[in-house]
């Protein structure tokens, strides 16, 4: 085929891209370079690019100066007078270092949080984490039951009876603390003129896990998030057996959906009054709310109910304005029906609610579920799918006001805020689900102007000054290329590369037929469809699934399934008029497309590719007895239940590393369509296959790579134990050894594809 370039980064002076390319057909892929005015194409160093790389420095608000963190060590530079100056040189990482509104530097230094006067060189410590409990009066040690920092009612209770039983005690506290038995001066102790050491109450980390550690602008606030780790999770274990040892080994896997998961609880430290209080969700607005599917479950909506329990919410990290006069936080139900961006009073802890995305399939869709990002002091910008497909908006937190910018039945899939904080660039498919531009619009609205003008897929790179456009671009039969554009509309789009080898062009790959149709509940589904040229007598058909769910495959964009495209090609030469539908739940459609599928996986997925086979008899002209499907991953589920479900439609099929039980996958996607086993079990046994297999009819070969970390070896090996106890025949299974998910080695891909092949020949043409 050749090597697409990728990996595009500009110059900071925009006047060169950077990419990685392989037009020699050498091992890996080489570093090269394009000069954007002569659009010459050389050969870089290697680490050219990092040299000449935008440097992305943390600013102070006049962005005179930037700061950087170089190799664990922080480093400041006058950006006017190009000077840089080295602030630290400690064996300790220094991180996460920003400008306050003052000017002071803040920057993290372990767990703990330190600012330092650029003035007077002052540097202070403004917090006290410490790794591990606190074990009576002592210092932590990390072990032994857990308790408080000093602050249980014991710890008090001993505490003052101790001052009212000793008098000793009592004059040290008078004096400041205890200096120790015998009440003398220590060698070398302060003089009574000193300056009394500086303390900051100690807070103890126990076994949790820190994380989103965020100072204030104004210096006054110390945001975080201690992470309390799920215990009790059981893990699979993927056996691989061929091995350079000669012995098996055992690869620790993922859990399966309905785990336990970790929780987490954010905390303000207020450093003027050195007191910390946890961020309460109780306060949330529809906090304790249901999802409506416990409605089928009277039992568990009862106990439920009676038990009123506030649903378990994960808050992102706490996001302040420049000025750290407004403080934002972001957070979503674990149980996937709610996404919150709520406004926080740091001083309280009180949250009010700025908006709600409430959803009881799941919440989803481009740019949803992300922190806000501010715009100015007073504005922040977020995406929603409140209009049923996602758009962007801004709002004032001063007046509350929240607007919507773009609008329509299309989805906007990517936003870039200037650098001048005006504009708005936009990745979106406004003409066509299937087609990516370029736009831009005022972040005060107004009309959305197309910057990029090729049909197909446009993956934009903007340059650091904002003046050109990389262009990622690729058509259905045409692979990625790099262009270059300047950043007008209307302004044409070069090209610079070529990769496609000489073998590649040899052939003439097809443009498939972009077609929709109304399926039986009267969406609009798209497709693209490969005709036969010179069909079968028999007038075969087959289909081909997508994996993922959540993907968009059908686009004029080169495919990243671009094997099978080839071997959608293949198919169309040997007589086969092939199908490849973008079916219920894939991606580019918004809400209602996504969500489809909720609480039933195999329902409207694949009636779809079902009314894809009747479009194709009635303007095709297939025979409807002659028709196969194939597909990997997710694409291997639907291949199954096509088969077990459908089997008056698909007389053959081919699963690659299929899901066959859903309460067999990972949690994270599996949760958000199916809920949890225990919770929401009908909705197992709708999707999942293996409740299906009595019902297979036509041939089926299934395919699995045994190392596979992703859809476990364990789904097919269990389903084919159901089908030797059904006494069924009419199945088969090819191993790969070696292969993972997605596999890797050309002999695997190779024997994969010929026994596709060879199942559709020797059943749609007989």
């Amino acid at each position: 085929m050749g090597t697409s370039p990728d990996a595009y980064r500009w110059s900071a002076d925009s006047k060169t891209i950077f990419f990685n390319w392989n037009p020699e057909n050498k091992d890996k892929a080489q570093p090269y370079k394009v000069n954007v005015a002569s659009v010459k194409v050389d050969k870089a160093e290697n680490g050219e690019a990092d040299k000449n790389a935008e440097i992305n420095y943390a600013y102070n608000k006049d962005k005179s100066l930037g700061l950087l963190e170089k190799g664990g060590d922080l480093y400041l530079s006058n950006l006017k007078a190009k000077k840089e100056t080295r602030l630290t040189n400690t064996l300790e990482r220094e991180s996460n270092a920003k400008f306050l509104y003052n000017n002071d530097v803040v920057f993290q230094r372990a767990e703990n949080v330190y600012q330092l006067n650029l003035a007077t060189g002052e540097l202070k410590q403004l917090t006290n984490f410490i790794k591990g409990k606190q074990e009576g009066f002592g210092m932590p040690s990390g072990r032994g039951p857990v308790r408080s920092a000093g602050t249980s009612q014991q710890d008090t209770w001993l505490k003052n009876d101790q001052t009212a039983l000793f008098d000793i005690i009592k004059k040290r506290n008078a004096e400041g603390g205890n200096r120790g038995a015998g009440g003398g001066r220590r060698f070398g102790a302060a003089g009574a003129n000193s300056t009394p050491a500086r303390t900051i109450k100690p807070i103890y980390l126990e076994e949790d896990f820190m994380a989103g550690l965020t100072v204030s602008p104004d210096g006054k606030f110390v945001s975080y998030r201690l992470i309390k780790q799920a215990t009790g999770n059981k893990n699979t274990i993927v056996p691989n057996y061929v091995t350079a040892s000669g012995y098996t080994e055992d690869i620790n896997g993922r859990t399966k959906v309905g785990e336990t998961l970790s929780t987490s609880i954010t905390y303000v430290l207020d450093l003027d009054k050195d007191s910390v209080y946890a961020v309460s969700t109780a306060q949330i607005p529809g906090i304790k709310d249901l999802p409506d599917y416990v409605k089928d479950y009277p039992k568990q909506l009862e106990e439920r109910t009676k038990k009123n329990e506030d649903r378990k919410v994960n808050l992102n990290v706490v996001n302040w304005n420049e000025s750290g006069s407004f403080a934002v936080v972001s957070g979503r139900a674990q149980d996937n029906k709610d996404f919150w961006i709520l406004k926080l009073d740091p001083t309280t802890g009180k949250l009010s609610l700025i908006d709600r995305q409430r959803d009881e399939a799941w919440v989803g869709g481009p740019g949803i579920n992300r922190d806000v990002r501010w715009i100015d002091n007073q504005r922040f910008y977020f995406q929603s799918e409140a209009t049923g497909y996602s758009h962007l908006y801004t709002y004032n937190i001063n007046t509350g006001e929240k607007k919507q910018l773009t609008s329509g039945k299309w989805e906007v899939q990517q936003v870039q805020l200037s650098k001048d904080k005006s504009t708005f660039y936009i990745s979106g498919n406004k003409e066509h689900p299937g087609i990516t531009h370029f736009y831009k619009i005022s972040v005060n609205g107004g009309d959305l102007v197309q910057i990029t003008s090729m049909k197909g897929g446009n993956e934009v790179t903007l340059s650091p000054d904002e003046k050109w456009l990389a262009i990622n671009y690729s058509y259905m039969n045409k692979p990625w290329e790099l262009y270059i554009q300047a950043n007008k509309p209307g302004a044409k789009a070069v090209k610079v590369t070529q990769s496609t080898s000489a073998e590649f062009e040899s052939y003439e790959w097809r443009q498939p037929d972009l077609v929709s149709f109304k399926n039986r509940y009267g969406d609009d589904v798209y497709a693209r469809v490969y005709p036969a040229e010179n069909p079968h007598p028999n007038k075969p058909a087959v289909v081909f699934v997508h994996g993922a769910g959540y993907l968009q495959n059908v686009h004029y964009w080169w495919s990243q399934y671009f094997r099978e495209y080839m071997f959608n090609n293949l198919l169309a030469d040997n007589g086969y008029t092939v199908i490849d539908i973008d079916y219920t739940a894939s991606s580019g459609y918004g809400r209602n497309h996504r969500t489809g599928i909720y609480r039933h996986m195999g329902g409207k997925d694949l009636t779809d590719q079902v009314d894809g086979v009747k479009m194709l008899v009635e303007k095709y002209g297939v025979n409807p007895k002659n028709v196969g499907l194939y597909g990997g991953s997710y694409g291997g589920f639907i291949t199954l239940m096509g088969l077990f479900n459908a089997s008056d439609t698909f007389r053959a099929g081919a699963a690659l590393r299929s899901v066959t039980d859903w309460a067999h996958y990972n949690h994270g996607y599996t949760a958000n369509i199916l809920n949890e086993p225990f919770n929401d079990p009908e909705a197992y046994k709708k999707s999942s296959p293996i409740y299906f297999a009595d019902k297979l009819k036509g041939d089926l070969v299934m395919l699995h790579g045994m190392v596979d970390v992703n859809v476990h070896f364990q789904d097919i090996v269990r389903l084919s134990q159901r089908f030797i106890e059904l006494g069924k025949d009419n199945w088969e299974l090819a191993v790969y050894p070696v292969e993972d998910h997605g596999f890797v080695e050309p002999s695997s891909w190779t024997d994969e594809y010929k026994r596709i092949f060879k199942l559709f020949e020797n059943t749609l043409k007989k």
